[in-house]
């Protein structure tokens, strides 16, 4: 068998080019600041929107600036290339500005999660081996919990004349110069896992990955200096830093950054800033759709499209969005291990095209594979599978991360046979050109065992969403005595809703192996910041039936020791 590393360069290598041999327009973020500045800077760049409503811009030239100093302060306090600067913080320019500022000076970036435990956050930071930390005001006063020892802390003030903080320390550093020379290779970010289990894993990033991916994403929906996209997604996680900052700035786009999103806020805010783009997950869309946003005819005003992934996208929640409001949503997949995303539907679809590919097969198609990365789906060996067979979701390109940071355990298992693997169970189809259209299936960990036969959570997940009183809803595998693992469902339901009639529905349109047992109600569904939902957390709920035998023919009856 090769070698680990030999094994991760071939999982870094597209269509038998490897990552040393990829060339693109700028050898560094740092010279592509420099030709903003030369080309485009007045031209605005970024836009913020905080949680109050109130409204900044920044050019080019205001970013670079601010960019710049933010070099030399961090040179000041001993930063250097390949060193790690954490950031506890939110959705704002000043976030940005720091990404960028490390990404200049060849440093790299540890965005802390601050929804997370602070025992996480401490395992994360001194994992990642940061050497400082950008805390805004917001989190200060949870540093003793979280922040270890010798971990220097820059403040960052909602208030930029208050002294001792960020934006004083920045007025007192002159712009540093841009450093020369090519930074691909040099680590940009370290973002960590969102497991619900386990210690979280460092997923290393480098430059030549947000390259790779940003150019393709830029490519494949159409974003070029004219173009402004809008970001409402946490640029703590690859979606929000990568589609929707690094993208734009890679050709001279604009992008629209909101403290968070808000549904009164959404529909006219694109309008008011023109905006052509935005990247949500299905989350959003749920809420949109829940609110009764009015679109404000925004497509008439030059909106294209809504990129969505990052989470579960139903077919009836797509069907009943684009429905609605017929804004295309242009489905995708990735993971942080490959930047960002490594795939997506064609955008140039028609509506009957687009249709068949979201409706048709039981699963939205995640779509296919961006030219920087290759995708296929293989078995537990590492041999293909072919067409409609399920099986793991397998990626390699020029956007594969260069590894999990000291973790060669976690390391050798993701890169096993040459290719990264996913945890993601799927498979393909082909059209009439050839192209394969991917589809996922659910995670492999997720995926509920229930007497040694493999069942697909979202496939249950699909099932839900069109049941009578369900508002939302999640399948659940819990411990179960007979059958190891049994089938349940947590619902957020309608008023009036009836347990007794979700079941009957499911049982109408799975089979028994398949349908929910248990149905339990509840107020919220477990999700991560990004809106994955995180089942395992909601296992407990389902003691109770562990011992619970269901038999067939008692189930269409009435069962009170089913429902809650």
């Amino acid at each position: 068998m090769a070698s680990l590393q030999e094994r991760i360069r071939q999982a870094q290598t597209a269509y038998g080019v490897p990552p040393e041999q990829v060339r693109f327009p700028h050898p560094s973020f740092g010279a592509l600041l420099q030709e903003h500045l030369r080309l485009r800077p007045e031209k605005v760049f970024l836009i913020f929107y905080s949680e109050d409503n109130s409204r900044r811009q920044f050019t080019y030239r205001e970013f670079a600036e601010r960019v710049l100093r933010t070099v030399s302060l961090l040179r000041a306090r001993g930063i250097r290339p390949g060193m790690r600067v954490a950031t506890a913080a939110h959705n704002h320019p000043d976030t940005i500005v720091q990404y960028f500022a490390a990404w200049t000076m060849g440093a790299s970036v540890v965005p802390l999660n601050m929804t997370e435990e602070d025992a996480r956050l401490r395992y994360i930071l001194e994992n990642s081996e940061a050497r400082l930390l950008f805390c805004r005001e917001d989190y200060l006063g949870r540093l003793p919990s979280f922040c270890p020892e010798g971990v220097e802390v820059i403040p960052v003030f909602e208030e930029e004349s208050r002294p001792g903080g960020f934006h004083a320390l920045l007025r007192r550093h002159e712009p540093a110069a841009i450093p020369e020379g090519n930074f691909w290779e040099q680590e940009a970010l370290i973002v960590y896992t969102s497991g619900t289990t386990g210690l979280p894993k460092g997923v290393v990033l480098v430059q030549r990955n947000l390259f790779a991916d940003g150019y393709d994403i830029a490519r494949w929906h159409g974003v070029g200096e004219s173009t402004r996209m809008m970001c409402v997604l946490p640029v703590h996680h690859v979606n929000g830093t990568v589609v929707t900052h690094v993208t734009p700035f890679l050709v001279g786009a604009s992008v629209v950054l909101n403290r968070k999103f808000q549904t009164e806020y959404f529909f006219p805010r694109i309008r008011a800033e023109g905006v052509h783009i935005v990247s949500v997950v299905p989350t959003l869309l749920a809420f949109l759709l829940e609110a009764q946003a009015d679109p404000l005819g925004v497509r008439e005003h030059g909106f294209r499209h809504l990129i969505c992934g990052a989470g579960p996208l139903t077919c009836e929640l797509a069907q009943r969005f684009e429905e609605r409001y017929r804004i295309p949503i242009v489905h995708g997949y990735g993971l942080s291990e490959t930047t960002c995303y490594s795939c997506f539907l064609p955008g140039e679809q028609s509506w009957e095209e687009h249709r068949h590919w979201m409706q048709d097969f039981g699963f939205p198609s995640i779509g296919i594979a961006l030219p920087c990365n290759e995708m296929s789906i293989h078995d537990a060996e590492g041999n293909e599978l072919p067409e409609g067979e399920r099986g793991e979701i397998v990626i390699r390109g020029w956007n594969v991360m260069k590894g999990y940071f000291a973790n060669p355990q976690a390391n050798e298992e993701a890169f096993a046979h040459g290719w990264f693997r996913s945890g993601d169970e799927g498979f393909y189809r082909t059209d009439a050109q050839g192209r394969r259209y991917f589809f996922i299936t659910g995670r492999l960990k997720e995926l509920i065992i229930r007497g040694g036969v493999n069942i697909s959570p979202l496939e249950i997940d699909e099932v839900l969403a069109r049941a009578p009183g369900v508002r939302a809803g999640i399948a659940v595998g819990f411990e179960h005595e007979l059958y190891g693992e049994e089938v349940g469902a947590l619902v957020i339901p309608e008023e009036g809703a009836s347990a007794e009639d979700i079941l009957r529905f499911c049982a109408s349109q799975l089979p028994f192996h398949k349908t929910p047992k248990v149905v339990l109600f509840t107020d919220s569904l477990p999700v991560t910041t990004t809106g994955k939902y995180q089942r395992s957390r909601v296992k407990h709920l389902f003691e109770p039936w562990r011992r619970t035998q269901f038999r067939k023919e008692h189930f269409s009856a009435e069962h009170p020791d089913r429902t809650q």
